[in-house]
């Protein structure tokens, strides 16, 4: 599967972004995804999670409440980000988890997803 992530820019603290995450190649339907963020200086964190049915979703405690991912029935997961703070300011990557029609149980975890995007850059100004 080859991921494109998209949506990234510059906002204000307080404002809201929309990430989008574009597959190709595989059937994407029968994958649970990932977003995950690096910021400068650090390593990569997991931010949220979304079964392949699309019924299970799972947040970072530090975006929980600020933060929605969701999928379309085709080829496209997303990640709706209001309230942002400057401490989200990040490069955002999308990914599939590596087994097919399944939702790990280590979906915080880099190891288990297999295909990532390039990610997109989030700058959040206070």
């Amino acid at each position: 599967v080859q991921l494109q992530a998209s949506g990234g820019g510059w906002v204000q603290a307080g404002g809201s972004l929309r990430l989008s995450c574009a597959a190709s190649g595989r059937t994407f339907s029968v994958y649970s995804m990932g977003w995950f963020r690096q910021a400068p200086g650090k390593g990569r964190e997991f931010v949220a999670a979304i079964g392949w049915r699309g019924a299970r979703t799972y947040y970072a405690d530090s975006v929980k409440g600020r933060f929605t991912i969701s999928r379309d029935a085709k080829n496209t997961v997303y990640l709706q980000m209001n309230s942002l703070k400057s401490e989200d300011t990040a490069i955002y990557y999308c990914a599939t988890q590596r087994r097919t029609m399944y939702f790990s149980d280590y979906f915080m975890s880099e190891s288990d997803y297999g295909s990532w995007g390039q990610g997109t850059q989030v700058t959040v100004s206070s």
